[in-house]
């Protein structure tokens, strides 16, 4: 399955070989001698992670998930992939920000490295007011909260996911990630932590890419803007690269895969066509959601597959992406396919703490408006340039 996610974003080999052969002798020497808790562990990302640390037994590996189901998945394929290890290795379906998961901290929170790999990624999320308070919360308040324990715990390292969606952002989802980024240059005087911006996980759970499975299992068209280009890596590229950067990571460091002829742009819809190609059929080019659905049947014992490519006009996307801004410092020789943002200990404690201030004021009232939300994330980040076109994904196929 690698090779064919490589050969569909246009690619013949992994990104970060090179420097995983390079310092594999240092992370198997950590991983073996260490102690882990993944937080959001079950998701795309996560999984990979699990995987990456489980395969270098550790001496213990937790995971926790909010998804029962996902988490049983993991457990099911990694006993059917490695095995087993000596390792304490357990799972546990709980929500970092509930009650359950604080006694479970409690009664087993000595982990030498945290890794949080939970988030709402979504830019769909920012489409009401509720969906982006839980957005907030599990991407800004629950960060907050988990770092706190690992202190509380004397744990030696903390890694949170970020986005590249963080640089420069001009959704709510990239911004409350850039406000996550801010939490933890503050936190970071507690506990050295690091953390990673990267590209779109190819077949990552609920995106596109994912969808084009579901699209095909089901019977239904293809959907996809033929004006947006992203970068992707694999699931495996995302969890090695998580794994540097929280085991080789300075503190306060943003690891980010090198622009190369190796990671290139690429169209959603120029995937959808060699996805269907790879499996079969030939793309049948529709000008409207009714035609697309009329001809499913028709076209399908034809080889053919109905495809919608549009312009995207949803609120929240970004043109271009970008790794990191012209103002961050940047080591780009200790590695071979990987960059890392340099940070100094810079952060504005009156700002961090009116936005924690708001939002808790915000939950406490019990009622607040996206337009209330979305002006103290202006306040937050001056540079946050919110594209909002009224329209969401969820008005869409």
């Amino acid at each position: 399955m690698s090779e064919q996610i490589l050969e569909l974003i246009g690619r013949k080999e992994e990104l970060f070989t090179d420097d995983i052969s390079r310092f594999e002798n240092e992370l198997q020497e950590i991983v073996a001698n260490s102690t882990f808790l993944v937080i959001g562990g079950a998701g795309s990302i996560g999984q990979a992670v699990v995987k990456e640390i489980f395969k270098r037994n550790p001496l213990k590996l937790h995971v926790v998930d909010i998804s029962e189901n996902n988490l049983a998945e993991l457990v099911r394929d990694i006993r059917s992939s490695f095995g087993y290890i000596n390792g304490d290795f357990r799972t546990f379906a709980l929500d970092a920000g509930a009650a359950e998961y604080d006694a479970f901290i409690r009664s087993d929170g000595k982990y030498d490295y945290v890794l949080n790999l939970s988030a709402l990624k979504h830019v769909r999320s920012e489409k009401d007011p509720y969906t982006l308070m839980r957005l907030i919360r599990t991407n800004v308040s629950n960060t907050e909260k988990t770092v706190m324990d690992s202190v509380n715990n004397g744990s030696k390292k903390y890694f949170c996911v970020s986005t590249d969606k963080a640089a420069n952002p001009v959704n709510m989802m990239g911004a409350s990630k850039r406000i996550m980024e801010m939490f933890l240059m503050r936190l970071s005087t507690e506990i050295p932590i690091s953390t990673a911006r990267f590209a779109n996980v190819a077949f990552s759970d609920g995106s596109l890419m994912f969808a084009f499975n579901q699209r095909i299992q089901k019977r239904q068209p293809i959907a996809a803007p033929n004006d947006i280009k992203r970068y992707f890596v694999t699931p495996k590229e995302s969890g090695e690269l998580c794994l540097m950067s929280c085991l080789l990571g300075e503190n306060r460091d943003i690891f980010f895969p090198k622009l190369s002829e190796k990671l290139h742009l690429i169209t959603f819809a120029e995937i959808a066509v060699k996805y269907l190609s790879m499996i079969g059929y030939e793309p049948y080019l529709c000008s409207t959601e009714e035609e697309a659905r009329s001809k499913v049947l028709e076209l399908i014992d034809k080889k053919k597959w109905p495809c919608l490519f549009t312009t995207s006009d949803t609120s929240g996307e970004k043109d271009f992406e970008e790794f990191y801004t012209d103002n961050e410092i940047l080591d780009m020789e200790r590695f071979n396919n990987l960059g890392i943002i340099k940070n100094d200990c810079i952060y504005d404690e009156a700002v961090i703490d009116n936005f924690r201030n708001s939002i808790n004021s915000m939950l406490a009232r019990g009622s607040w408006t996206k337009r209330e939300i979305v002006d103290l994330f202006n306040k937050t980040i001056p540079e946050f340039k919110h594209i909002e076109t009224e329209k969401y994904l969820d008005g869409k196929m």
